[in-house]
């Protein structure tokens, strides 16, 4: 189907897409858009979707539903890539495509997680931990609190795999402390009518999980100067945590280390 009749398919749709672009029709624009993406998937014509999405986002006042549709549903298809080198090219023309735009802001900074993640696996550390570095999440209204969190704790991580230490200490201070005490179970609504904010991703950790995370990481920061004192706080404040108070396994190892690095002494030797 990569030959004629998925062209002609293609050029039918996008002659709807035209039409119902100038009439100002956004569900009709944005159906257009989204089925022409859907059959160039079934198609597997990799090539022709990385066309096509960058095409149809540069058209003549393009409405930005119909981008934001796309940019969505083309994202569902990075899973299912054939091959890495596929997977790559189609997460940097969806990079390309919402750069610079505020209402796939989201989007783009999950796109550039999952590179990131691709760059690290190949051993580049470096080039992640850039990448991840051009995202300030904690600008975006509608992103979910856990997810703006556990983004940033992934750009701390990669600091500190790369020995970034002074990089890793400017991002880690962009979260509070304070913000793992709030109560996790209340649902606040929005108060500001336009930022609605959106669910987080199904992987993305909890509120404790996530201050786990970042406990955890400030113990490699401060450890990288011997600043017993502060690695101290840091596992008083995980010995704090209600699911690691109910489990021995954790927080009698949690509780001796912060008893011996109040001490000033490093654990390795005195805990098993």
């Amino acid at each position: 189907m990569e030959g004629g009749n998925l062209e002609a398919q293609i050029e039918a749709l996008l002659n709807v897409e035209k039409q119902m672009r100038l009439n100002g029709d956004v569900a009709g624009t944005r159906k257009a858009v989204t089925e022409i993406l859907q059959l160039c998937f079934e198609a597997r014509a990799w090539k022709t979707l990385n066309d096509q999405i960058v095409l149809l986002s540069k058209r003549r006042g393009q409405l930005k539903q119909a981008v934001t549709a796309m940019v969505q549903q083309a994202m569902l298809y990075i899973d299912d890539t054939p091959d890495l080198e596929t997977k790559i090219e189609l997460i940097k023309t969806l990079n390309s495509v919402s750069a610079g735009k505020i209402y796939v802001e989201i989007e783009r900074a999950r796109l550039v997680k999952k590179l990131a993640k691709i760059k690290e696996g190949q051993g580049l550390i470096a080039e992640a931990a850039d990448l991840m570095q051009e995202i300030a999440v904690e600008t975006f209204g509608a992103m979910a609190k856990t997810e703006k969190i556990a983004f940033i704790l992934e750009q701390v991580r990669l600091c500190l795999d790369r020995q970034d230490y002074v990089r890793a200490q400017i991002l880690s201070r962009k979260i509070s402390p304070r913000v793992f005490d709030a109560d996790t179970k209340e649902k606040k609504k929005p108060k500001e009518g336009e930022n609605v904010v959106e669910e987080p991703p199904a992987e993305i950790p909890s509120l404790l999980g996530l201050k786990r995370i970042y406990y955890e990481l400030m113990i490699r920061y401060h450890s990288h100067s011997n600043d017993y004192l502060e690695m101290c706080r840091c596992y008083k404040a995980i010995y704090e945590t209600p699911s690691v108070k109910e489990d021995p396994a954790q927080w009698i190892p949690a509780a001796v280390k912060t008893v011996n690095y109040y001490g000033g002494h490093s654990v390795d030797s005195f805990v098993e």
